[in-house]
């Protein structure tokens, strides 16, 4: 059989993307374990940093969102009160059981083109073909490590991504490198279980998140700034809101806003946690980095140039991805050869994130400098996946529309004569 759509990956850009092509009647399957990075790769006590109203997966008739889930389930998703990651994740996991078609949990190893578009093969080596296909990796393919930091061995040197559970570091000294919310949070949940932790990061002064306003307020205060996804403010609302319009912008216009937008900064409800606890060490850079006995040794650079060394029993660093066209590693070398890049190594995406290879679709992080900010979010999803298969049904040609959710795994069904994005 040859699929009509092949979506590879099952977080919340995949799922998204499978419940709105299922919805329009393809034909297609989904790979990928379920949430899997919310799952595997953050430490338990970590909390959603997006606001709850702004963290839903998205289908075509609204059904499964996130304050749905939690209040059928005993929770509170209110706004400016955060969600545990661990909530978050089973909520995706509910999503997939509601509103998505069978998610088959096999990794694709291999992605290429073959006769009538595309061939992949399953970890196990099943090779199943597609006329699109729709990658949506997540993060994890883009994991970016410091140049000085690479090379050592993973006992000493880590990226935060790496940890699903911080206990292995309790009691030990911990040098955390960032100045983002991954860094500090980290910090914050190594300090609280007794581990010796400091951050050490490039900005002269690290940056705080202010409490958002509240949701309820004067109308002048909204028409001021208004409150969006991506946080209050009309450049916030555009990014959020607008990412069709941000692709229209002109390529240095994007490349600067997707480099400095949104950038390093602790959540509110972190800083408590982190000021007058942990160690900060701003306004440094690692220069470079050995094993010692007993660890590392990190040589640093202030801003003024003045050297420093520290020694510490591990590095973790919360440096974040670096999305770019040579790290879809899974797309064989011919395919991966032919995608056109933008100057900053990433893919080159049209305007239904089809990318430079015909029927091969990209989502998320990969897709930021093309659409904005909002693709390194929850938020994107919803634009994404409805923008995406309207994209699919093009390259496939004109078909009618199903219009059918397909039947959740506990014998409801939703019927969706006329699928809205909202």
């Amino acid at each position: 059989m040859v699929y009509d759509l092949l979506v590879v990956g099952a977080g919340p850009y995949g799922l998204s993307i499978a419940s709105h092509a299922a919805a329009a009647g393809l034909n297609l399957r989904v790979f990928g374990r379920p949430m899997a990075s919310w799952r595997d790769n953050m430490p338990g006590g970590m909390f959603l940093k997006s606001e709850p109203w702004a963290s839903n997966l998205s289908d075509p008739a609204g059904q499964w969102r996130l304050d749905v889930y939690c209040a059928q389930h005993g929770l509170t998703a209110r706004h400016a009160q955060p969600i545990p990651v661990e909530a978050f994740a089973e909520y995706g996991l509910w999503f997939a059981r509601n509103a998505v078609p069978e998610v088959d949990e096999r990794m694709v190893s291999r992605v290429a083109a073959g006769p009538g578009g595309f061939t992949a093969v399953t970890e196990d080596g099943e090779e199943v073909q597609a006329r699109t296909v729709a990658l949506a990796v997540g993060v994890m393919p883009f994991v970016e490590v410091p140049q000085a930091l690479r090379g050592l061995h993973p006992a000493l040197v880590t990226h935060s991504s790496h940890h699903s559970d911080l206990d292995r570091f309790r009691d030990k000294d911990v040098t955390v490198i960032g100045g983002g919310q991954a860094a500090l949070e980290t910090a914050a949940l190594l300090a609280e279980q007794g581990t010796r932790v400091r951050v050490l990061a490039r900005a002269e002064q690290l940056r705080w998140n202010d409490v958002p306003p509240p949701w309820e307020r004067p109308w002048y205060q909204s028409a001021r700034s208004p409150h969006s996804g991506l946080g209050p403010g009309w450049r916030n609302w555009f990014y959020s809101e607008r990412p069709n319009l941000f692709r229209r912008l002109p390529e240095p216009t994007r490349a600067r806003i997707a480099t400095t937008a949104l950038g390093p900064a602790g959540a509110w409800w972190v800083r408590d946690r982190v000021e007058g606890v942990v160690e900060l060490l701003p306004g440094h850079e690692v220069t470079a980095a050995c094993a010692v006995p007993g660890g590392v040794r990190l040589d640093m650079a202030s801003r003024t140039g003045a050297p420093r060394s520290l020694e510490t029993e591990h590095v973790i660093a919360a440096t974040g991805f670096r999305a770019r066209c040579d790290r879809l590693a899974m797309l064989s070398p011919e395919l991966r050869g032919t995608l056109a890049a933008l100057p900053d190594g990433s893919p080159e995406v049209g305007r239904s994130f089809e990318s430079s290879y015909p029927g091969l679709f990209l989502a998320g992080l990969v897709t930021a400098s093309g659409f904005g900010p909002a693709m390194r979010f929850v938020q994107g999803a919803s634009f994404t996946a409805s923008t995406l298969v309207r994209g699919v049904r093009r390259r496939l040609g004109a078909r009618p529309v199903g219009g059918i959710v397909p039947a959740p795994v506990d014998g409801s069904r939703s019927e969706s004569p006329s699928p809205v994005h909202r």
